[in-house]
């Protein structure tokens, strides 16, 4: 549904399945109203996409004649998993069309799940190819250490440690899943996952026991969701998540900022900047957020689109960020459009700080 929510845009045509009430007059006059299933076409106008739920809401008028429904009508129809629907666009371009691939391709489904926590908070997240989810969140108050009474405290760690492993029986699907990071400050993590298998052993708990090799221990600043970044960059986390996507676009992000801190000539951010280098053949890596293709303007998101096909053309490599993943949230903040240099392109810098300062 992530694809499909970044392949609508606003002029497309949508052609699908739904319900429509409907207002039936009988011969003795009397109105009612039916719900009846017909197939619609829809110019698209709006999209909203709830990504807990997996739906997506598309609204826009009538296009194709139909005997329930008068031309130029609105309507919104709801795109489910598994329901087919057809879509015309007036042009498909290669980030498009790439996009489709990816869906098709089932190396892209390579997911990860996350268990990143501190003692009293612990966040149970999936990393899918497309989006950081937040599953389910677990706080518990644990009260402080006493001189010569800890049981308090003990109690209450247990009792964090029992919700976090429910949680990850509730929401890890362990045929899926390839591999679960648990990633804390301190010891925690190695804490929970003793509690977790002794706990296991004792109600022979064949689920967590035979899944046992999939579980992953990383250190992690804290037990928020941001902290997921840190035990994504993990180099032993990433020879393991070497054929997933989301390792990867973490891994370009890290080199950027490292690139930034080092040789800031060689690492460019926002679109002016980026074009600027691309015209000089400098581009290595473009990290670039999926957002900015859903941009309403064709001519910006046309820009954007002859952008990524100009670094492909140049050999560089082109890295698609999703905006609800960590990483692609960081890229956000950076304009949403980064590139790693091949060589150095100072003059750039110097001409557009000349520039401004004559503006000023």
């Amino acid at each position: 549904m992530w694809h499909t929510y970044n392949l609508l845009q606003v002029g497309d045509s949508l052609r699908a399945s739904t319900i429509r009430k409907v207002q039936t007059e009988s011969s003795t006059g009397s109105v009612g109203s039916n719900r009846i299933r017909t197939t619609l076409t829809l110019c698209v106008e709006t999209i909203d996409f709830d990504s807990q739920a997996c739906q997506l809401r598309v609204k826009g008028t009538n296009i194709q004649e139909n005997e329930y429904v008068k031309m130029g009508a609105y309507h919104t129809i709801e795109l489910e998993p598994n329901r087919q629907f057809t879509l015309a666009k007036k042009q498909w371009d290669s980030v498009v069309l790439e996009r489709i691939e990816q869906a098709c391709d089932p190396a892209w489904s390579a997911d990860v799940a996350a268990v990143v926590m501190q003692e009293g908070l612990a966040h149970v997240c999936l990393v899918t190819p497309s989006m950081t989810l937040t599953r389910a969140k677990v706080e518990v108050n644990i009260p402080r250490k006493r001189k010569g009474n800890c049981s308090q405290h003990d109690r209450a760690l247990e009792r964090f440690y029992e919700q976090v492993v429910q949680a990850i029986q509730r929401h890890i699907n362990f045929e899926v899943v390839k591999c679960v990071l648990v990633a804390s400050p301190g010891f925690v993590r190695e804490q929970f996952c003793d509690y977790m298998f002794q706990q296991a052993v004792k109600t022979d708990n064949k689920l967590l026991l035979e899944n046992r090799s999939k579980f992953l221990q990383v250190h992690s600043s804290s037990g928020h969701k941001y902290a997921l970044k840190e035990a994504l960059c993990d180099p032993a986390v990433a020879s393991r998540l070497s054929d997933t996507k989301a390792a990867g676009e973490v891994k370009a992000l890290d080199d950027f900022y490292k690139m930034l801190q080092h040789e800031p000539d060689r690492a460019f951010y926002g679109l002016k900047h980026v074009e600027k280098a691309n015209e000089a053949m400098a581009i290595d890596t473009l990290l670039i957020s999926d957002e900015l293709f859903r941009h309403q303007d064709v001519a910006t998101r046309a820009r954007y689109v002859k952008l990524v096909d100009s670094v492909r053309e140049n050999m560089g490599t082109v890295r698609i960020f999703s905006s609800l993943h960590v990483s692609g949230e960081q890229l956000g903040q950076l304009t949403g459009v980064a590139a790693i240099l091949r060589f150095p392109v100072a003059e750039l810098s110097d001409q557009e700080d000349e520039s401004s300062s004559e503006e000023d």
